[in-house]
């Protein structure tokens, strides 16, 4: 049998404060003085001069305030390549990513795409990248995607979701500091935090698992339990504390098998819908009692416990050409359901199932 070979993020900090060491990190980092390193920065940060007053830009280094209310794009990683090769005067010596899961895409891809030609597209995949991208640092400001661990980009392309998903995707430092997260609104805190729970029941329980994803599926799965459904409340720095590790966990997981049903349906809704993948997850995972009985219920007690209500209905008035695009783009994911349901997964699902899951939600 052959074993996948998968690389892991060499060097990670943690800390409350740790952020405060960036600088000394990729100081050693730094090829010259014309190669500068950039920074993309979630754009809610724009106004926060707590975090952004500790970014030390030396040189040509430079900030690009990017925003996230839509999910990333492969149109939109090929304008900032652009951008950035047009307005430098060598190659960068690394790019930082600072925000949620889909500020670390980005990151990711444009630190790919820096270093190998064409379009973004064309490398929506496994395996298709065939040069290391730059020196790249994640540093996230939410917890629960588990974007700062996984070998995967997620991006909407012309004609898929899907993501570059190769062993140069993974970034090279991570900085884990759970202060970043502490400003973080209540129901994103949650839909993100269920990303990394969904990621552990999926691993869990998929026909990948093995001890190694399963150490991790678990000590993810007990944390968001911990933090979300703990009768004596946890306070907020140890829930801060706990999530971002349990983010961290739950990424290992699915490092070395896969994702289930929610992720590829919830790629459906996002690639039609435009729904962000932390609620996108959500809205799916709610109806999945059928394969995921336990997950579903636990997820249900901690979505009452937190007070979430989930938008309904988001499905109802799709026309059939918009209903087929959603349905096509959830079964290309093979992986995903293979890992969920088997080899012979075909047989027991159907574009009909689909389409009666998708308008119960």
């Amino acid at each position: 049998m052959n074993y996948k070979n998968f690389p892991m993020v060499p060097r990670v900090i943690f800390g409350r404060g740790s952020f405060n060491q960036l600088n000394e990190i990729i100081a050693p980092k730094r090829l010259s003085m014309d190669a500068p390193f950039i920074y993309l920065v979630d754009d809610v940060f724009k106004s926060n001069s707590w975090l952004t007053s500790r970014i030390l830009l030396s040189y040509d280094d430079r900030i690009i305030y990017i925003s996230t209310e839509e999910e990333p794009k492969t149109t939109q990683v090929d304008n900032l390549v652009e951008d950035i090769i047009l307005s430098t005067k060598e190659r960068p010596s690394g790019i930082i990513g600072i925000g949620g899961g889909s500020m670390l895409d980005i990151a990711k891809a444009v630190a790919i795409m820096l270093t190998n030609e064409g379009e973004t597209k064309s490398y929506q995949g496994w395996d298709l990248v065939k040069n290391p991208g730059l020196y790249h640092v994640g540093i996230p400001t939410l917890s629960g995607t588990g974007a700062e661990v996984s070998r995967t980009t997620v991006l909407t392309g012309p004609e898929k979701k899907l993501g570059i998903n190769s062993d140069y995707t993974p970034f090279d430092q991570v900085l884990l500091d759970p202060e970043l997260t502490r400003s973080v609104p209540r129901e994103q805190w949650f839909y993100t935090g269920m990303d990394c729970f969904i990621h552990s029941v999926e691993s869990l329980q998929g026909t990948y698992l093995n001890a190694f994803s399963k150490s991790y599926g678990e000590m993810a799965f007990d944390l968001c339990k911990e933090v979300f459904l703990n009768d004596t409340d946890l306070s907020k720095e140890e829930a801060e504390d706990k999530l971002m590790m349990a983010s961290w966990h739950g990424g290992m997981s699915i490092v070395y098998s896969q994702v289930g049903i929610a992720h590829a349906m919830s790629y459906g809704l996002s690639y039609v819908l435009g729904i962000k993948h932390g609620i996108g997850n959500c809205i799916v995972f709610d109806q999945l009692e059928e394969f995921y009985p336990k997950g579903v219920a636990l997820f249900k007690a901690m979505k009452k416990k937190q007070g979430i209500q989930l938008p309904k209905g988001v499905c109802t008035d799709l026309n059939e050409e918009q209903m087929d695009a959603m349905i096509d783009m959830a079964l290309r994911l093979e992986p995903l359901w293979e890992n969920a349901l088997g080899k012979n997964w075909r047989r027991k699902i159907s574009s009909k199932q689909l389409k009666q899951l998708y308008l119960k939600m």
